[in-house]
């Protein structure tokens, strides 16, 4: 039976610039920020690290929060487009003042002056914000067809900005002043840009009224829909479903925080910056030409499951291959394959939100609870811990390898040796990690025998 329509093309492009605004914050952040602290401030790399790492305890219990307090929301915007929309007004002030360190004060304050703003950010702003976009996927249509495009536009958007940030960040640091106060104006830049897109977003599309989101409850469900957070928490870790998305979100993360330490790979090993600019076009054109073709191919092979698990093992092979290709010296075979492992991790990126909204209806068809909001903390709680976390890593691993802080023209041998580590072995480790739990994430199938069996 032909699933009902709920939204017309612009409803789901409109939605899809968000992620311009999420990857102003997210891209930028991520590339940029440890090459910023150490080289144009002068922090110490295993310092920022462990200041990472402890703002990720903050982290922690604020992705659940979010989720239920979007779950209790009741407003003429609805559940989760007010959080989206205010959250990141924060986003784009603490987005500021990570990148507006100012040089004159003492090193102790300069600590303290990132730790706070970078903390704010993640734990507050840029979770209330990001759990509040992915839920809209859930809230504003109930067509599984229409969740993969939203999700396919999204994040067609949002490799199209991390590919743009990626290119133009370093020239236009230097052609906005260079040093402290080019990275201070580029950042204003940024921030106006996130602002106007997150906008656009929340009033491209409307939820839809509660009624409509519980058809087909029974009356003790529709009882049962206020919980608390401890409830909410539960509900979530019981589901195997949310605990592998969440694994599969942290190690994506992990695998982009050592895909970003390319910027020293480029300086130092292959002694041209620029390069990183190539690599992120290798990265990012794969990844939007998979994200375009995924809702057709999700259909072809009726359903998500099989499509990301073997398309995942192609990402596999390919950062194989990058790893050969970096040990013989080859940028071009390096950047070949770097697009083939791109062009299978594009399926996974553009269904995700769908398989993300199939577990919370695996949640519901269980329990006869709806999550909605909580169950998309994962997409939050993914970003934070493993993209903090890797940053904070690749911060640890430098210091531990003997990395001179400051625009040093060369490092030592234990340090170029080390970015060949973090650069081509990790991310091949990562996907072949994400490969393994794709394969056991068949939530489609669950929720048809559930479903059988309710009826």
């Amino acid at each position: 039976m032909e699933q009902k329509k709920y939204l017309k093309m612009r409803n789901i492009v409109g939605y899809g610039t968000g992620d311009i605004a999420g990857n102003v914050v997210y891209a930028f952040l991520s590339s940029f920020v440890m090459i910023y602290l150490t080289n144009t401030v002068g922090l110490n790399a295993g310092i920022v690290g462990t200041l990472i790492a402890v703002s990720k305890l903050f982290d922690g219990i604020t992705d659940v929060f979010f989720g239920s307090m979007i779950d209790k929301t009741k407003s003429k915007m609805g559940k989760a487009r007010p959080w989206m929309f205010w959250g990141f007004f924060g986003c784009a002030i603490t987005l500021f003042g990570v990148f507006a360190i100012p040089t004159n004060m003492g090193q102790i304050a300069q600590y303290a002056w990132f730790f706070i703003a970078y903390t704010l950010l993640n734990a507050v702003f840029y979770t209330a914000n990001n759990i509040a976009y992915s839920a809209l996927t859930a809230l504003v249509t109930k067509n599984s067809k229409e969740r993969v495009q939203m999700g396919s536009f999204r994040f067609i958007f949002a490799f199209s900005t991390s590919l743009l940030i990626q290119t133009i960040t370093v020239g236009a640091v230097d052609a906005l002043g260079g040093g402290a106060a080019g990275w201070r104006n580029i950042a204003i830049i940024y921030c106006i840009l996130g602002v106007i897109t997150n906008t656009l977003a929340v009033f491209s599309v409307k939820e839809l009224p509660e009624e409509e989101l519980a058809e087909g409850e029974t009356v003790e469900e529709k009882k049962d829909d206020k919980l608390t957070l401890i409830q909410s928490a539960k509900l979530l870790f019981t589901n195997k479903y949310y605990l592998m998305i969440c694994v599969v979100y942290i190690l994506q993360q992990l695998y982009g925080a050592m895909i970003n330490i390319g910027i020293y790979f480029m300086t130092y090993v292959l002694l041209n910056k620029n390069l990183f600019g190539a690599f992120s076009w290798a990265v990012n054109i794969p990844l939007i030409i998979a994200l375009v073709f995924t809702p057709n191919l999700v259909s072809k092979w009726k359903g998500m499951y099989k499509l990301n698990k073997y398309s995942y093992m192609v990402a596999t092979v390919g950062r194989l291959l990058v790893v050969v290709a970096g040990y013989m010296g080859s940028v071009p075979l390096m950047l070949l394959f770097t697009a083939v492992a791109a062009l299978g991790q594009g399926p996974w990126q553009g269904d995700m939100n769908a398989v993300i909204a199939s577990c919370s209806e695996y949640t519901y068809l269980k329990t006869g609870k709806r999550v909605d909001g909580t169950m998309y903390s994962c997409t939050s709680l993914g970003v934070k811990i493993g993209g903090g976390l890797g940053t904070a890593i690749a911060g640890w691993m430098l210091d531990l390898s003997g990395f001179i802080n400051g625009d040093a023209a060369i490092q030592p041998d234990s340090c170029i040796n080390m970015m060949y580590f973090m650069y081509l072995w990790l991310p091949f480790i990562l996907d072949l990690l994400i490969t393994i739990i794709l394969s056991f994430m068949n939530v489609e199938e669950a929720n048809e025998k559930l479903k059988a069996e309710r009826q």
